[in-house]
């Protein structure tokens, strides 16, 4: 009886960690809360998009409610989210961007020809400040509060469905 138990414990590890990997693929990554939650904005010093000499750093988030786009312009639906942001800044919200892993060049054109809803537009060619933010994936975006606190994380484009929903956090946190 013992030496049948013994022949089926692999079975038992395997269905169980079948288990435990299934469960895992099946959950939505970002459906999870940001770890950045109630933490300050981190801190950097980059350029901006428009001019590689003036230099911008976390006190750019202090003051007021703002929303910060992650965006690129090798990014298919940061195409599709540019009109809500555009409808959002015209809703009076206040939008800076930050240019994910790209080159000023491409970024400009991409403002060019689909709207440019952003007070300023950090300049993150490398990801650095995209990495200390958590990013995986853009479009992303972080409602910081006027104390410069993370309070809300968009993972994914803005469809038109999410606009009120995004709406109801900036004013949440005015």
């Amino acid at each position: 009886m013992k030496r049948r138990l013994l022949l089926l414990l692999p079975l038992l590890i395997f269905l169980g960690l079948g288990f435990f990997l299934y469960r895992g693929l099946a959950m939505d990554p970002s459906a999870r809360d940001s770890a950045l939650l109630a933490q300050p904005f981190p801190a950097f010093t980059l350029s901006t998009l428009e001019d590689p000499d003036a230099r911008v750093d976390e006190s750019l988030l202090r003051g007021q409610v703002t929303l910060v786009n992650v965006w690129a312009e090798w990014c298919p639906t940061c195409k599709e989210e540019m009109p809500q942001l555009l409808t959002l800044a015209e809703r009076g919200v206040r939008l800076i961007g930050i240019d994910y892993k790209d080159t000023r060049a491409k970024g400009r054109e991409f403002l060019d020809e689909f709207g440019h809803p952003f007070e300023v537009n950090i300049f993150d060619p490398d990801g650095d400040l995209g990495f200390e933010l958590g990013v995986y994936g853009v479009p992303e975006t972080f409602l910081v509060d006027a104390d410069g606190f993370i309070r809300y994380k968009h993972t994914g484009y803005i469809t038109p469905d999410d606009v009120e929903r995004v709406m109801r956090e900036v004013e949440k946190w005015h």
